[in-house]
Protein backbone atom coordinates (compact mmCIF):
# COMPACT_ATOMS: atom_id res chain seq x y z
CA UNK A 1 0.00 0.00 0.00
CA UNK A 2 1.35 3.57 -0.90
CA UNK A 3 1.71 6.64 1.09
CA UNK A 4 -0.35 9.50 0.64
CA UNK A 5 3.35 11.04 -0.02
CA UNK A 6 4.10 7.87 -2.74
CA UNK A 7 0.52 9.05 -4.35
CA UNK A 8 0.78 12.12 -4.79
CA UNK A 9 4.62 11.96 -5.77
CA UNK A 10 3.01 9.52 -8.96
CA UNK A 11 0.12 11.96 -9.53
CA UNK A 12 2.38 15.01 -9.50
CA UNK A 13 5.07 13.26 -12.29
CA UNK A 14 2.09 12.76 -14.49
CA UNK A 15 0.18 16.26 -13.98
CA UNK A 16 3.82 18.23 -14.38
CA UNK A 17 3.22 17.43 -18.22
CA UNK A 18 -0.26 18.63 -18.14
CA UNK A 19 -1.48 22.39 -18.70
CA UNK A 20 -5.05 21.64 -16.98
CA UNK A 21 -5.89 23.71 -13.69
CA UNK A 22 -6.61 20.48 -11.64
CA UNK A 23 -3.17 19.64 -12.98
CA UNK A 24 -1.53 22.61 -12.25
CA UNK A 25 -3.03 22.17 -8.14
CA UNK A 26 -1.57 19.21 -7.53
CA UNK A 27 1.57 19.95 -9.27
CA UNK A 28 2.03 22.88 -6.49
CA UNK A 29 0.72 21.46 -3.66
CA UNK A 30 4.18 18.70 -4.39
CA UNK A 31 6.05 21.23 -4.58
CA UNK A 32 4.81 22.63 -1.32
CA UNK A 33 5.47 19.11 0.29
CA UNK A 34 8.88 18.86 -1.50
CA UNK A 35 7.80 16.14 -3.24
CA UNK A 36 10.27 15.16 -5.93
CA UNK A 37 8.94 14.42 -9.40
CA UNK A 38 9.90 11.00 -11.32
CA UNK A 39 10.95 10.63 -14.88
CA UNK A 40 7.95 9.21 -17.06
CA UNK A 41 7.83 7.43 -20.32
CA UNK A 42 5.34 6.25 -22.57
CA UNK A 43 3.44 9.50 -21.52
CA UNK A 44 -0.08 9.59 -23.16
CA UNK A 45 -2.59 12.24 -22.74
CA UNK A 46 -6.44 11.49 -23.28
CA UNK A 47 -8.33 15.16 -23.96
CA UNK A 48 -10.92 15.33 -20.91
CA UNK A 49 -10.16 12.12 -19.30
CA UNK A 50 -6.96 11.43 -18.12
CA UNK A 51 -2.76 10.61 -18.19
CA UNK A 52 -0.59 7.49 -18.38
CA UNK A 53 2.78 6.63 -18.22
CA UNK A 54 5.61 4.39 -17.08
CA UNK A 55 7.60 5.23 -14.03
CA UNK A 56 10.14 2.89 -13.21
CA UNK A 57 9.19 0.48 -15.77
CA UNK A 58 5.68 0.66 -14.15
CA UNK A 59 2.57 1.95 -15.60
CA UNK A 60 0.32 4.12 -13.92
CA UNK A 61 -2.89 6.18 -14.32
CA UNK A 62 -4.02 9.34 -13.41
CA UNK A 63 -7.75 10.95 -14.68
CA UNK A 64 -11.60 10.48 -13.96
CA UNK A 65 -13.97 7.56 -13.54
CA UNK A 66 -14.73 7.17 -17.20
CA UNK A 67 -11.24 6.70 -18.20
CA UNK A 68 -10.34 3.75 -15.44
CA UNK A 69 -13.39 2.27 -16.80
CA UNK A 70 -12.26 2.67 -20.31
CA UNK A 71 -9.30 1.11 -19.33
CA UNK A 72 -10.88 -1.61 -17.71
CA UNK A 73 -9.57 -0.61 -14.23
CA UNK A 74 -12.88 -1.79 -11.88
CA UNK A 75 -13.73 -0.10 -8.65
CA UNK A 76 -16.64 0.90 -7.53
CA UNK A 77 -18.90 4.77 -8.03
CA UNK A 78 -19.43 4.45 -3.69
CA UNK A 79 -16.01 5.31 -2.51
CA UNK A 80 -16.30 8.56 -4.41
CA UNK A 81 -19.94 9.30 -3.46
CA UNK A 82 -19.51 11.33 -0.01
CA UNK A 83 -16.58 13.69 -2.31
CA UNK A 84 -19.17 14.07 -4.95
CA UNK A 85 -22.12 15.29 -2.05
CA UNK A 86 -19.28 18.16 -0.88
CA UNK A 87 -18.85 19.58 -4.35
CA UNK A 88 -15.55 17.90 -4.57
CA UNK A 89 -13.30 17.04 -7.91
CA UNK A 90 -11.89 13.39 -8.00
CA UNK A 91 -8.96 12.63 -9.42
CA UNK A 92 -8.22 9.05 -9.38
CA UNK A 93 -4.67 7.65 -9.27
CA UNK A 94 -3.97 3.72 -10.23
CA UNK A 95 -1.69 1.31 -11.70
CA UNK A 96 -2.69 -1.83 -13.90
CA UNK A 97 -4.36 -3.33 -11.54
CA UNK A 98 -6.18 -1.46 -9.51
CA UNK A 99 -7.10 2.59 -8.01
CA UNK A 100 -4.41 2.79 -5.50
CA UNK A 101 -5.61 6.46 -4.45
CA UNK A 102 -7.67 9.42 -5.05
CA UNK A 103 -7.10 13.09 -4.71
CA UNK A 104 -9.90 15.30 -4.00
CA UNK A 105 -10.08 18.76 -5.01
CA UNK A 106 -12.67 21.86 -4.52
CA UNK A 107 -13.04 24.52 -7.01
CA UNK A 108 -12.89 27.95 -4.71
CA UNK A 109 -15.40 30.15 -6.32
CA UNK A 110 -13.71 33.31 -6.87
CA UNK A 111 -15.70 36.43 -5.13
CA UNK A 112 -15.93 38.02 -8.12
CA UNK A 113 -17.47 35.41 -9.68
CA UNK A 114 -20.88 36.40 -8.04
CA UNK A 115 -20.62 40.03 -9.20
CA UNK A 116 -20.18 38.85 -12.51
CA UNK A 117 -22.76 36.45 -13.33
CA UNK A 118 -25.49 39.36 -11.54
CA UNK A 119 -24.42 41.60 -13.71
CA UNK A 120 -24.33 39.16 -16.59
CA UNK A 121 -28.75 38.56 -15.58
CA UNK A 122 -29.51 42.43 -14.83
CA UNK A 123 -27.92 42.30 -18.47
CA UNK A 124 -30.84 40.08 -19.90
CA UNK A 125 -27.62 37.50 -20.86
CA UNK A 126 -28.31 34.06 -19.92
CA UNK A 127 -25.32 31.67 -18.47
CA UNK A 128 -24.38 28.29 -19.44
CA UNK A 129 -21.61 26.11 -17.57
CA UNK A 130 -19.86 23.71 -19.60
CA UNK A 131 -17.75 21.48 -17.49
CA UNK A 132 -15.81 17.79 -17.31
CA UNK A 133 -16.40 17.60 -13.77
CA UNK A 134 -19.46 15.03 -12.91
CA UNK A 135 -23.01 16.50 -12.49
CA UNK A 136 -22.59 16.32 -8.67
CA UNK A 137 -19.96 19.06 -8.70
CA UNK A 138 -21.56 20.87 -11.39
CA UNK A 139 -25.09 21.09 -9.85
CA UNK A 140 -23.35 22.32 -6.38
CA UNK A 141 -21.32 25.20 -8.60
CA UNK A 142 -24.38 26.16 -10.48
CA UNK A 143 -26.75 26.68 -7.29
CA UNK A 144 -24.07 28.78 -5.60
CA UNK A 145 -23.64 31.14 -8.65
CA UNK A 146 -27.25 30.65 -9.79
CA UNK A 147 -26.02 29.87 -13.12
CA UNK A 148 -29.27 29.34 -15.36
CA UNK A 149 -27.77 25.92 -17.09
CA UNK A 150 -25.09 23.20 -16.51
CA UNK A 151 -23.87 20.50 -18.50
CA UNK A 152 -21.40 18.34 -16.65
CA UNK A 153 -19.37 14.93 -17.77
CA UNK A 154 -18.12 17.00 -20.99
CA UNK A 155 -15.44 16.05 -23.61
CA UNK A 156 -13.96 18.86 -25.85
CA UNK A 157 -16.28 17.25 -28.43
CA UNK A 158 -19.46 17.41 -26.18
CA UNK A 159 -18.65 21.23 -25.61
CA UNK A 160 -18.31 21.72 -29.20
CA UNK A 161 -22.04 19.70 -29.83
CA UNK A 162 -23.47 22.06 -27.36
CA UNK A 163 -21.96 25.28 -28.57
CA UNK A 164 -23.51 24.43 -32.27
CA UNK A 165 -27.04 23.97 -30.34
CA UNK A 166 -26.53 27.13 -28.87
CA UNK A 167 -25.66 29.08 -31.86
CA UNK A 168 -28.99 27.78 -33.54
CA UNK A 169 -30.85 29.18 -30.82
CA UNK A 170 -29.36 32.19 -29.74
CA UNK A 171 -27.94 35.53 -31.87
CA UNK A 172 -24.88 35.50 -29.86
CA UNK A 173 -22.91 33.26 -28.02
CA UNK A 174 -19.97 33.81 -26.02
CA UNK A 175 -17.37 31.11 -24.72
CA UNK A 176 -14.87 31.99 -21.58
CA UNK A 177 -12.49 29.13 -21.02
CA UNK A 178 -8.76 28.65 -20.19
CA UNK A 179 -8.05 25.07 -20.57
CA UNK A 180 -6.81 22.84 -24.14
CA UNK A 181 -10.04 21.19 -23.24
CA UNK A 182 -12.36 24.22 -24.10
CA UNK A 183 -10.02 25.55 -27.43
CA UNK A 184 -12.43 23.81 -29.74
CA UNK A 185 -15.34 25.45 -28.38
CA UNK A 186 -13.59 29.27 -28.13
CA UNK A 187 -12.91 28.78 -31.65
CA UNK A 188 -17.03 27.85 -32.55
CA UNK A 189 -18.54 30.55 -30.70
CA UNK A 190 -19.05 33.46 -31.70
CA UNK A 191 -16.35 34.83 -29.83
CA UNK A 192 -13.89 32.90 -27.82
CA UNK A 193 -12.72 34.92 -24.74
CA UNK A 194 -9.85 32.96 -23.12
CA UNK A 195 -8.28 33.64 -19.29
CA UNK A 196 -4.25 35.16 -20.26
CA UNK A 197 -2.39 34.28 -17.29
CA UNK A 198 -4.05 30.87 -16.57
CA UNK A 199 -5.17 30.13 -19.67
CA UNK A 200 -3.18 27.14 -22.06
CA UNK A 201 -1.25 28.84 -25.06
CA UNK A 202 -3.71 26.74 -27.31
CA UNK A 203 -6.49 28.19 -25.59
CA UNK A 204 -5.20 31.80 -26.00
CA UNK A 205 -4.46 30.91 -29.81
CA UNK A 206 -7.62 29.74 -30.33
CA UNK A 207 -9.93 32.61 -28.85
CA UNK A 208 -10.78 35.89 -30.32
CA UNK A 209 -10.20 37.65 -26.70
CA UNK A 210 -7.46 36.79 -24.31
CA UNK A 211 -7.78 38.56 -20.89
CA UNK A 212 -4.24 40.47 -19.78
CA UNK A 213 -5.54 39.61 -16.39
CA UNK A 214 -7.31 37.02 -14.85
CA UNK A 215 -10.02 39.28 -13.70
CA UNK A 216 -13.29 37.82 -14.60
CA UNK A 217 -14.79 41.35 -13.62
CA UNK A 218 -13.83 42.24 -17.35
CA UNK A 219 -15.88 40.30 -19.20
CA UNK A 220 -18.47 42.70 -18.02
CA UNK A 221 -16.36 45.53 -19.37
CA UNK A 222 -15.88 43.79 -22.45
CA UNK A 223 -19.39 43.60 -23.03
CA UNK A 224 -20.18 47.09 -22.30
CA UNK A 225 -17.38 48.39 -24.69
CA UNK A 226 -18.55 46.58 -27.23
CA UNK A 227 -22.82 48.08 -27.08
CA UNK A 228 -20.47 51.44 -26.48
CA UNK A 229 -18.39 50.62 -29.47
CA UNK A 230 -21.46 49.19 -31.82
CA UNK A 231 -23.27 52.60 -30.48
CA UNK A 232 -21.53 55.10 -31.66
CA UNK A 233 -20.28 53.70 -35.01
CA UNK A 234 -23.95 53.61 -35.59
CA UNK A 235 -24.57 57.05 -34.72
CA UNK A 236 -21.25 58.16 -37.03
CA UNK A 237 -22.88 56.20 -40.16
CA UNK A 238 -25.92 57.70 -39.23
CA UNK A 239 -24.48 61.59 -38.96
CA UNK A 240 -22.60 60.67 -42.18
CA UNK A 241 -25.21 59.83 -44.36
CA UNK A 242 -27.49 62.75 -43.30
CA UNK A 243 -25.07 65.75 -43.71
CA UNK A 244 -23.46 64.01 -47.00
CA UNK A 245 -27.16 63.14 -48.03
CA UNK A 246 -28.35 67.00 -47.28
CA UNK A 247 -25.19 68.31 -48.81
CA UNK A 248 -25.92 66.01 -52.34
CA UNK A 249 -29.30 67.48 -52.34
CA UNK A 250 -28.88 71.04 -51.43
CA UNK A 251 -25.91 70.82 -54.20
CA UNK A 252 -28.36 71.31 -57.20
CA UNK A 253 -30.18 74.73 -55.71
CA UNK A 254 -27.07 75.81 -55.24
CA UNK A 255 -27.17 76.15 -51.50
CA UNK A 256 -23.83 74.32 -51.15
CA UNK A 257 -20.36 76.13 -52.04
CA UNK A 258 -17.40 74.35 -52.43
CA UNK A 259 -15.92 76.21 -48.91
CA UNK A 260 -18.59 74.82 -47.19
CA UNK A 261 -18.91 71.24 -48.64
CA UNK A 262 -14.78 71.15 -47.74
CA UNK A 263 -15.28 72.75 -44.31
CA UNK A 264 -18.10 70.97 -42.87
CA UNK A 265 -18.98 68.22 -45.19
CA UNK A 266 -15.66 66.91 -45.49
CA UNK A 267 -13.27 67.94 -43.42
CA UNK A 268 -15.90 69.19 -40.39
CA UNK A 269 -17.58 65.94 -40.51
CA UNK A 270 -14.08 63.65 -40.64
CA UNK A 271 -13.11 65.87 -37.42
CA UNK A 272 -16.88 65.35 -35.69
CA UNK A 273 -16.64 61.42 -36.18
CA UNK A 274 -13.22 60.69 -35.18
CA UNK A 275 -14.37 63.05 -31.48
CA UNK A 276 -17.53 61.27 -31.09
CA UNK A 277 -15.21 57.78 -31.63
CA UNK A 278 -12.81 59.78 -28.53
CA UNK A 279 -15.46 58.52 -26.39
CA UNK A 280 -15.72 54.83 -26.71
CA UNK A 281 -12.13 55.03 -24.05
CA UNK A 282 -13.66 57.38 -22.05
CA UNK A 283 -14.54 55.74 -18.73
CA UNK A 284 -18.13 55.86 -16.80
Amino acid sequence: MLSKKSILQVTASLEVKSKHPLAEAIVEKAKKENVKLMGIQKFKSVAGKGLKGEIEGKMFYVGNKSFFKEVGIEFSDKVLEDFEKEGKTTVLVGNKNHIIGIIALMDKIREDSYEVIEELKNQGIKTIMLTGDNKKVAKAIAKKLKIDEYYAELLPKDKVKIIDELLKKYEHVVMIGDGVNDAPALAKAHVGIAMGIIGSDVAKETSDIALMHDDLTKVNYLINLSKRTMSIVKQNVLLSILIKGSFAILTFPGFVTLWLAVGVGDMGLSLAVILNALRIGRKR
